[in-house]
């Protein structure tokens, strides 16, 4: 996408903002003649002055903050941002500015070292929460019996073969250490990210939950008992939490709109990177049975040491240091992020006018005010509904009971230990593959449309691999080939829509003033409920098979579906302020174009092939309706 396709608008947070052409009369006449469907959006609050009052102010600014030597650059970058379309007009744009413009505008995936480095680093950090899933997955086939909680014998009152789970009890203590750690990430570790931002910054928030996740993996690996090896999940959970809400905002305010999806979405990549890692951590120390799972739960200190020790070399968020006052270093800090200072300028200062913005409604808000803001004003309120339901959506598809219990699940269908560890790693594998063709697909065919096409298949691979559990015929190898192929087709359709898409839609769609709190809040949910399921999961085989559960599972992603339809709006290719006009949008009008106008147009041209005209889209971009008027 191009800078020309950017949309420039302000944070609109209620339903009772101005009429939102009724200061631009020949906008709305074009709006008009674009179609009655459309809607006409904010306009960019630079354009609200004349270009010498811009300019002017624009150097007021740099000189008001400490940085007189820069309000000449402010002053053009000003004229940039007010018209990003068509920055080659400004007449007064050195040779080096405009050709790093072009440069920009032309090579989508151009950025400094200084970026790629930040963006790398956080996403390494994420492979401590795929490294513990899989650490956890293969130390189920181990630690129970350390602890004494598998059957060395038939038992013939409870009818349980050797090898199971004694009891009852026994099945809902193995679910609880598995799942502790995302009960208190989400419980815990996420409501404690706006003090730890607060007073630490973003750095130091990362620094320290990455010192407590290299600790704790340790910790586990030490522990004497089921209740020491709670204790250390327990506070490793704390530290996953703070650690998640945090490291996607970070990265998600570092990033150039254009790219910014596929960059955040590293932080998934690695997610996964981090799974894979730790199946094949766990075929390493396979051989060493008696200490494996300590080997395997410890291994996850890797990334998390790596991730405390770089991220002294990044530099702060600049729209956290915007945010709390810092101006002149948080431009130093965009500067280091972007790979020319006009470019630098441009985004910092737009940003500045939009945070402006955002603080005439958000004035004296505090902690509590903003995270009742998430429930309350309808645009945070939309975004919320958005980032809770595909939160929740990768709990309900299922993909966590395969990352929790792969190797359970296989030894169950047949398959050796040994043969159970090697059938997850290929699983692990093959999240890392798939996932890798999404980075260039998120920002192309964006969130909503990959969850949608995704979420069908997702449900017909679950169900056809419950399904296959049914056979039983004598020989087990006759169910664990399509046992296995549709559990890796199931992960193959997660890691194109949903896996790459959560996390990265949460940290993009709330306003900075409640961004905090609304990631927070999304995490929240997507924690808890994989700590419910984690917890649950053992018992449910139990009581209503593997099949049941692997079908209750599959109903759960149609569910989901019609949550991502009603709830999650397109947001790729936008910058985080103008994320704002998507979510202003009223619900009732939002899905009465999606009902009325989309999926009939879908259904037509793509499913009967007709040959029909595309609709116009519900939000009008406002450059496309000055692109029709001829340039004064």
């Amino acid at each position: 996408m191009s800078e020309k396709d950017f949309v420039a608008a302000p944070a609109v947070h209620n339903e009772k903002h101005v009429d939102q052409t009724s200061h631009k009369p020949d906008l709305a006449a074009a709006a008009g003649r674009r179609g009655s469907v459309a809607l006409n959006i904010v306009e960019n609050p630079l354009r609200r002055t004349s270009p010498a009052e811009t300019v002017a102010e624009a150097r007021a600014f740099a000189e008001a903050n400490g940085m007189p030597e820069h309000a000449a650059l402010f002053g053009r970058a000003a004229m940039v941002a007010r018209d990003p379309g068509r920055f080659e007009m400004v007449s007064d744009l050195p040779d080096t500015e405009r050709a790093a413009l072009i440069y920009e505008r032309d090579h989508k995936w151009h950025g400094s070292k200084m970026l790629w480095f930040s963006i790398g680093l956080c996403a390494i950090g994420a492979a401590t929460q795929g490294w513990d899933q899989t650490g956890s997955n293969g130390a189920n086939l181990s630690f129970p019996e350390e602890f004494g909680f598998i059957l060395h014998a038939d038992d013939p009152v409870s009818g349980r073969k050797k090898g199971a789970l004694k009891d009852e009890k026994s099945e809902w203590i193995v679910g609880l250490i598995n799942a502790i750690i995302f009960l208190t990430a989400g419980l815990i570790g996420a409501f404690i990210v706006d003090p730890l931002n607060k007073y630490l910054g973003r750095r130091g928030e990362i620094f320290l939950t990455a010192a407590c996740l290299t600790a704790t993996p340790i910790g586990s690996g030490f522990a004497k008992s089921w209740e020491g090896l709670f204790i250390a999940r327990f506070i490793m959970g704390i530290g996953i939490g703070a650690k998640n809400a945090t490291v996607p905002i970070y990265s998600a305010e570092m990033a150039p709109a254009r790219i910014r999806g596929a960059l955040v979405m590293f932080w998934q990549l690695w997610v996964v990177i981090g799974i894979f890692l730790g199946f094949c951590a766990n075929v390493i120390v396979k051989d060493v049975p008696r200490i494996a799972w300590r080997l395997q739960l410890g291994s996850a200190f890797i990334p998390s040491l790596i991730l405390m020790i770089g991220i002294f070399f990044c530099p702060e968020s600049p729209r956290w240091l915007m945010k709390h006052g810092k101006i002149a270093q948080g431009f130093v800090s965009m500067d280091k992020l972007r790979a020319n200072s006009i470019i630098a300028a441009r985004d910092y200062y737009y940003s500045y006018v939009i945070y402006k913005e955002e603080l005439k409604v958000a004035s004296g808000s505090t902690y509590f005010t903003r995270l009742a803001d998430c429930f309350t004003v309808p645009r945070i309120r939309r975004a919320n509904y958005g980032a809770s339901t595909v939160m929740i959506a990768q709990q309900m598809c299922g993909i966590n009971i395969i990352s929790f219990y792969s190797a359970s699940i296989f030894v169950s269908v047949g398959y050796t230990p040994v043969q159970a560890l090697y059938a997850s790693l290929g699983y692990g594998a093959i999240q890392v593959v798939f996932t890798i063709p999404t980075l260039f697909l998120i920002d192309t065919k964006g969130r909503r449309t990959l969850c949608l096409i995704t979420f069908p298949l997702m449900c017909i691979f679950l169900l056809a691999a419950g399904l296959s559990l049914l056979k039983d015929d004598g020989s087990p190898a006759a169910r664990i080939g399509p046992v296995v192929l549709f559990v890796y087709l199931f992960t193959i359709a997660y890691s194109m829509g949903e896996g790459p898409v959560a996390f990265q839609y949460s940290a993009e769609v709330f306003p900075t003033i409640q961004r905090e709190q609304g990631m927070a809040w999304a995490v929240c949910i997507n924690n808890t409920f994989a700590g419910v399921l984690s917890l649950t999961f053992p018992r449910m085989t139990s009581v209503m098979t593997p099949t049941g559960a692997f079908g209750f599972y599959a109903g759960l992603n149609l569910i989901a579906w019609f949550m991502i339809f009603c709830f999650v709006r397109e947001t790729k290719q936008l910058t985080l302020e103008e994320i704002d006009q998507v979510f202003s949008v009223p619900t009732k009008s939002y899905l009465n174009y999606e009902l009325k106008t989309a999926l009939p147009y879908f259904i037509k041209h793509t499913i009967l092939r007709q040959n029909i005209a595309k609709p116009p889209p519900l939000i009008e971009k406002q450059h496309d309706l000055i692109d029709d008027m001829p340039v004064a």
